[in-house]
């Protein structure tokens, strides 16, 4: 550590910086790490402060990356079990080995947080593993794991503490038969059957994971469709029928009352719950091995000290801040999990950088408009812009047009056809009001549209765009050529 000098304070040992530093930011999540690196890149005196002991946040540890490791595998799993005899690969008696499955999504895990670590090093910026809280505007305490106390002193704060899961009254998580997102990714077997409680991003991809392993999964959605409330409802729609055929169950427009619990063994599967739900008509049972609560998550500030510091916080708990990403306090930042908006990885990366950006003497900015969201299950999930119930909503005249992928020759010949994309336009203008995207690769080709969405191109820029074939993008290229003036698409 550099330029430490050693303070007593009581019976506990202090430790102070000498000279300030630029920043210090709380949270070593994609927004935390992020602009750590990107202010030590812009010459920044930078230090990150992570309680978990291993950096990335929820996302890489528990969240994005291991439930991509465990969505993958599961998929390749289902393909070989139920596809690959008609695509003339003779593979007898496939089935999942958990343990292996498991040990792979950690081995990723593992890999990806020690190279944040290293790039930490490359850049020069001070990582302090520990619980980091406000003393006072300009100062930060660290409880490290070793029961050291150290006081970080700094003429900027970026708070970036991520969030945590919503529990539901009176249902006790216990992250092995009853489990948040973390639980349900490190099950020790398959469970025979599992609730989702919520149909949301993460209840349907873990959901997803569970029942192509061989589970009888049923979810339990609050609201009369899947994906949210930000999901466009005919794409909603049609990928509720598409997992409905690939075997889960839903319970939509329910509600659930309370989770009991029957019998309980040494194992997942000797324990069984009740789940009681109401639709608003009737109450029923479903029964399960395995529930998991995913019904949302919460800004994470507890126990930071923000009061403290005189750092306000609106009636979610979220932290305010203006355009800026400024709190009340001139020298404190926040970004990501902890402000509002959508909670996604890359919507906090780019927040971190505009901050860094700023704090450097340039100019950050983030365009709301222009951030992707992604369902990676099969047929993946993906948008960007406006929904067509927004569009009408805001009265602006509009068109949209649509492409199936069963009419795109890169998805006929993979045999992996399902879904569409639809594109939604300015009636008078032909600019990119919103595009939607169920299918194949579906989370990689929503970056085509979101670059679109961000330079203002018009539905006619992309359909007189040479795109390779066959490849799944001409579906995008296609989807465009059926929106206004040009009228039709080429192969459908």
């Amino acid at each position: 550590m550099i330029g430490l000098k050693r303070v007593t304070f009581k019976t506990f040992r202090f430790y102070s910086t000498s000279k300030p530093f630029d920043l210090v930011v709380v949270g070593g999540g994609p927004g935390g790490y992020v602009a750590a690196i990107k202010a030590a890149q812009l010459g920044l005196n930078t230090a990150c402060v992570e309680k978990r002991g291993t950096l990335g946040g929820t996302c890489l540890n528990v969240g994005c990356i291991p439930s991509k490791a465990l969505l993958h595998n599961s998929h390749l799993f289902h393909i070989a079990k139920h596809e690959f005899n008609d695509r003339g690969i003779d593979c007898a008696n496939v089935a999942p080995n958990l343990l292996k499955m498991m040990k792979h999504k950690e081995k990723s895990v593992e890999g990806l947080t020690k190279g944040i670590e290293m790039l930490f090093k490359k850049n020069k910026v001070e990582y302090f593993k520990g619980i980091g809280s406000f003393i006072s505007k300009n100062q930060i305490q660290v409880n490290d794991n070793n029961g050291k106390n150290n006081i970080l002193d700094a003429k900027n704060i970026l708070i970036a503490t991520g969030s945590e899961p919503i529990s539901i009254p009176n249902i006790k998580i216990d992250e092995k038969t009853i489990v948040t997102s973390t639980g349900a990714l490190s099950l020790s077997e398959i469970p025979k059957k599992m609730v989702v409680i919520g149909g949301g991003v993460i209840g349907l991809e873990l959901g997803s994971v569970w029942s192509r392993l061989g589970a009888e999964v049923t979810v339990v959605e609050f609201l009369g469709n899947i994906g949210g409330s930000a999901m466009d409802l005919q794409a909603s729609t049609a990928f509720q029928k598409i997992l409905t055929k690939q075997g889960m169950n839903f319970k939509l427009g329910a509600k659930v009352t309370g989770v009991a619990t029957s019998k309980q063994g040494a194992k997942v599967n000797d324990t069984e719950h009740i789940v009681s739900i109401d639709d608003g008509k009737n109450k029923s049972q479903l029964h399960a091995n395995v529930v998991l609560v995913a019904v949302g998550r919460r800004s994470f500030t507890d126990k930071l000290g923000l009061e403290k510091a005189g750092v306000q916080v609106d009636d979610k708990g979220r932290v305010k801040i203006d355009k800026h990403f400024k709190t009340n306090i001139p020298n404190i930042y926040a970004i990501g999990d902890v402000v509002a908006g959508p909670m996604l990885a890359h919507k906090a990366e780019e927040e971190g950088i505009a901050v860094a950006e700023q704090l450097a003497g340039g100019y950050g900015h983030v365009n709301y408009e222009a951030i992707p969201s992604v369902i990676y299950t099969h047929p993946e999930v993906a948008w960007v812009g406006k929904t067509e119930e927004e569009v009408k909503k805001s009265g602006v005249k509009y068109l949209t047009g649509q492409f199936p992928f069963l009419a795109n020759s890169r998805a006929k010949t993979n045999a992996d056809s399902e879904g569409f994309i639809k594109v939604i336009t300015d009636a008078e203008t032909d600019k990119l009001l919103g595009v939607h995207i169920i299918g194949p690769n579906a989370g990689e080709m929503i970056a085509e549209a979101v670059l679109g969405l961000e330079y203002g191109a018009s539905s006619e820029d992309i359909a007189r765009t040479c795109h390779a074939h066959p490849t799944l993008s001409e579906a995008l290229k296609e989807a465009c050529l059926t929106v206004h003036g040009l009228k039709k698409a080429i192969h459908c």
